[in-house]
C-alpha cells in the first residue's frame, strides 16, 4: 500500500493537465496517476489531423509529465473505498490518497454487429491500426457524421483511399453548421472523391472472410475492408456511481470541480460543470475543455481553490477548409451569418434570446479571443449589428 497525496484516475490530456496543475501550487507532493492506457498521455486532436497530412510527428504528441508523478500504465481501478480514501487496481495494488481526481474520460459508443472489422477510433492504437489498413489500399466505410467521421473521412481520402460516410442526418456536422453549409459540405465531400449517403441508418454489418458489407436501412450494401464508426462517447462513471456520487450525464461538480465529496474531483469528458459564461450544466468532449479543467481541477486539489470559468474552444480540419469555435455552437439556435466569402471565409455567430452563445469562424484564425469576449459580455444584439464584428 503506498500512500499519495493526490491520487489521479485516467492517463489522458486531462489527468496529464491536472498533474501540472497541482505543480502550479505543490512543487514536490507526490502524485500518482494510474492509467488503463498502455501509453503515456498524448494529444487526441493530432490522431484525426496532423498525423496524417505530416504536420505532427508521433514523438511529438505526448505530453511531459512533471517531476514526482508516479505512472502507473496499463492498470485500472477496479475498486474505491470513499470513506478509507482507498482504490485497488487490476494488479491488488492499493493506493490511499487525500484528494482524489475522476478524470475518467469516455467509452465509444459501440454498434451491436461488426466485432473486429470496426474500429472505434478514439486511442493511438485505432490510430496505428487505421493508418497500417490506409497504407494497404482498403476500402472503407465510416459511420458517422459528425467531427470523428468527417475529420476520418478526409484523412483517409487524402490518403488516396475509397471511402463512403454514411449518416442518418441530412448534411454533415448539420447539429452545429446550418443547413444550407451542411449540404454544401456533402458537395464538397463527394468533389473530393468520397461517396456521402445521407439519411441512412446502418441496420446492420455482415462479417465475411475477405471483406465486411454494412447494411442500410434502405436495402443498400456497402461493402468495406475496414470499418470506422465515429458515433460519439458515453461517459465512464462506473467508479463515480459505486460509491455513491451523483450522475446525471457525467460526474456531477460545482464550480471548482468538486464532486459531493469535497476530497474527490472529476473534470473531462466526465465531467458534468456549471458553465459560468453560459448559465447552464454541460459537459464538453472537446481537448481544450479536457486542459484547461485537468489543469484547474489539479490547482483546485492542491488548495487553489479557484473557480472553473473557462469558455473552451474546438477546431476542425475538413479537406482545405477549417473552422475554430467557442461556447455553444449549435444549429438549433439562431445563427447570423456573415460570409467575406460564401463557404471560403466567414464568422457564424450563434444567438439565443439576442444574446452571443457561441462563435465560429471559418477559414479565419485566431480570432477566438474576440470571440469569448463578446460571448461572456452577455449584451444583447440585433442581428445585423454582428456583421463585419470580428475580421480577419
Amino acid at each position: 500500500m503506498a500512500h499519495y497525496p493526490y491520487l489521479i484516475i485516467g492517463g489522458g490530456m486531462t489527468g496529464a493537465a491536472a498533474a501540472k496543475g497541482i505543480r502550479d501550487y505543490d512543487a514536490g507532493g507526490p502524485i500518482a496517476l494510474v492509467s488503463a492506457d498502455h501509453e503515456p498521455p498524448y494529444d487526441r486532436p493530432p490522431l484525426s489531423k496532423k498525423l496524417w497530412d505530416g504536420k505532427k510527428r508521433l514523438d511529438e504528441i505526448y505530453v511531459a509529465l512533471p517531476d514526482g508523478v508516479d505512472l502507473r500504465l496499463s492498470r485500472r481501478i477496479l475498486e474505491l473505498d470513499a470513506d478509507a480514501r482507498r482504490a485497488t487496481d487490476d494488479a491488488g495494488a492499493v493506493y490511499t490518497y487525500d484528494n482524489l481526481l475522476l478524470a475518467t474520460g469516455g467509452t465509444p459508443r459501440r454498434l451491436p454487429y461488426g466485432g473486429d472489422w470496426v474500429n472505434y477510433y478514439r486511442t493511438l492504437d485505432d490510430y496505428h491500426a487505421l493508418r497500417a489498413d490506409a497504407a494497404a489500399g482498403a476500402r472503407f466505410v465510416v459511420i458517422g457524421g459528425g467531427f470523428i467521421g468527417s475529420e476520418v473521412a478526409a484523412a483517409l481520402r487524402k490518403q488516396g483511399n475509397e471511402v463512403t460516410i454514411v449518416f442518418p442526418d441530412k448534411g454533415l456536422s448539420d447539429r452545429v453548421f446550418p443547413s444550407h453549409l451542411a449540404a454544401h459540405l456533402n458537395e464538397y465531400y463527394r468533389d473530393k472523391g468520397v461517396t456521402v449517403l445521407t439519411g441512412e441508418k446502418v441496420v446492420g454489418i455482415e462479417e465475411g472472410q475477405e471483406e465486411a458489407v454494412v447494411l442500410t436501412g434502405s436495402g443498400g450494401r456497402l461493402p468495406a475492408d475496414r470499418v470506422v464508426a465515429g458515433i460519439g462517447i458515453t461517459p465512464n462513471v462506473d467508479l463515480a456511481q459505486a460509491i455513491g456520487l451523483p450522475v446525471d450525464n457525467g460526474i456531477t461538480v460545482d464550480a471548482y470541480l468538486r464532486a459531493a465529496r469535497p476530497e474527490i474531483y472529476s473534470a473531462g469528458d466526465a465531467a458534468n460543470y456549471p458553465d459560468a459564461v453560459l448559465g447552464e450544466r454541460r459537459r464538453v468532449e472537446h481537448a481544450d475543455a479536457a486542459r484547461a479543467m485537468g489543469r484547474a481541477a489539479g490547482r483546485n486539489m492542491a488548495g487553489a481553490n479557484e473557480p472553473y470559468t473557462y469558455l473552451p474552444m474546438f477546431y476542425s480540419d475538413l479537406f482545405d477548409y477549417g473552422y475554430e469555435a467557442v461556447g455553444q455552437v449549435d444549429a438549433r439556435l439562431e445563427i447570423v451569418e456573415d460570409w467575406q466569402e460564401r463557404y471560403d471565409k466567414g464568422v457564424l455567430y450563434y444567438l439565443r434570446d439576442g444574446r452571443v452563445r457561441g462563435v465560429l469562424t471559418w477559414n479565419i484564425w485566431d480570432k477566438l479571443d474576440e470571440a469569448r469576449a463578446l460571448i461572456e459580455a452577455g449584451d444583447r444584439h440585433a442581428p445585423e449589428a454582428l456583421v463585419g464584428r470580428i475580421r480577419e
